[in-house]
């Protein structure tokens, strides 16, 4: 798994059981191996390539994904999974354009592994009239069901909850993509604990601005991409400043996206809310979640695990979920014409 915020790559090695209708899991073992210097300038820039440079990429990237999990597999003394399940890296993500697009070569990744793969889970989904996006939600659905709402606070925020049977779930703001991006105006890959936030002053003007693209980002459609940040975001915390100047960007835009979460979880009537991804870490992101959800919801970060690897965790799952002929992507959730399961196998 690899997100938006370009942290790294989270590995999961999980196993499945399904009792009835009741699905359990257990993580034999998770590591994030983070991006290089040359990758992450690789996958930055990606969207910028021309056909034959990304088409080169998808498969090295694959090539390096497959060689990962062969490596960790054999360091932990792991015996072989049945099947690899890849998200891949998204490099475009246009549903209504028709299309989306993660970067890995499944076929790369089942020849420099020598396992099965399972990959390109979102792309049934756009054809059937869907935004691709999210997909973890079936995962919260049969996995994480003991809360009454589940937040992701990654490169993107989204949660998930059910409503009257029905699964709903959308992308809310953008968290560390935003974070991460003005953390580096002063040489740093993050904001360790949001200390420099706090450290800063909202600015009133910007923060309105910046809650006020909500609508314009999303309309009516449960997902955000690349795309709607640098369209949306970029022009209003893009400029270089100071260092104090950054530490305000930074409180600022924890601001916007602790009060966007808040209302997000409000809307969904949660008085249990499981909270996990990389923002979960964020002692001050969460402590200004909590100050605008008041005592109406209990925020749990759960086990530093799932806090870290939940995601990876789900899309391992998915890949059960389409080995098994089972749904894993939700028309309640993306709007397509029909629940479906996705996913290209190779190597089976």
């Amino acid at each position: 798994m690899s997100g938006t915020s370009l942290d790294g790559i989270d590995l999961a090695l999980c196993s499945f059981q399904q009792k009835g209708k009741k699905w359990s899991f257990v993580t034999e073992g998770a590591i994030t191996v983070p991006y290089t210097r040359k990758w992450k300038k690789i996958l930055s820039e990606a969207h910028l390539s021309d056909a034959a440079t990304l088409l080169s990429n998808h498969s090295l990237y694959g090539k390096f994904l497959g060689t990962l999990c062969k490596v960790f597999l054999n360091r932990g003394g792991y015996k072989n999974p049945d099947f690899i399940s890849s998200h891949g890296h998204t490099i475009f993500h246009q549903p209504d354009a028709g299309f989306t697009f993660q970067l890995g070569n499944g076929s790369a990744i089942a020849a420099a592994s020598g396992l099965p793969v399972i990959s390109d889970f979102r792309n049934l989904d756009v054809q059937l009239g869907g935004q691709g996006a999210p997909l973890v939600p079936v995962g919260d659905k049969l996995l994480f069901h003991q809360y009454d709402v589940c937040v992701n606070l990654g490169g993107i925020a989204n949660l998930s909850f059910d409503q009257k049977g029905k699964r709903l779930a959308w992308d809310i703001c953008f968290v560390n993509m935003g974070l991460n991006f003005l953390a580096g105006k002063i040489g740093r890959s993050f904001d360790p604990g949001g200390k420099i936030a706090a450290s800063g002053v909202t600015d009133p003007k910007l923060l309105n601005l910046l809650l006020g693209v909500a609508s314009k980002m999303k309309g009516k459609n449960p997902s955000l991409a690349r795309e709607h940040f640098e369209k949306f975001l970029i022009p209003l915390i893009g400029k270089a400043v100071t260092p104090e100047g950054v530490r305000n960007l930074l409180r600022t835009f924890t601001e916007y996206a602790a009060i966007s979460v808040s209302k997000a979880i409000l809307k969904a009537k949660g008085n249990h809310v499981l909270l996990t991804g990389g923002g979960a870490k964020n002692l001050f992101l969460v402590e200004r979640i909590r100050f605008h959800c008041g005592a109406v919801v209990l925020v749990e970060t759960g086990s530093e695990e799932i806090i870290d690897f939940k995601e990876a965790i789900i899309f391992a799952f998915l890949g059960v979920l389409k080995k098994e002929g089972l749904n894993n992507a939700l028309r309640s959730v993306t709007g397509a014409s029909s629940d479906s399961s996705g996913g290209v196998c190779t190597g089976f």
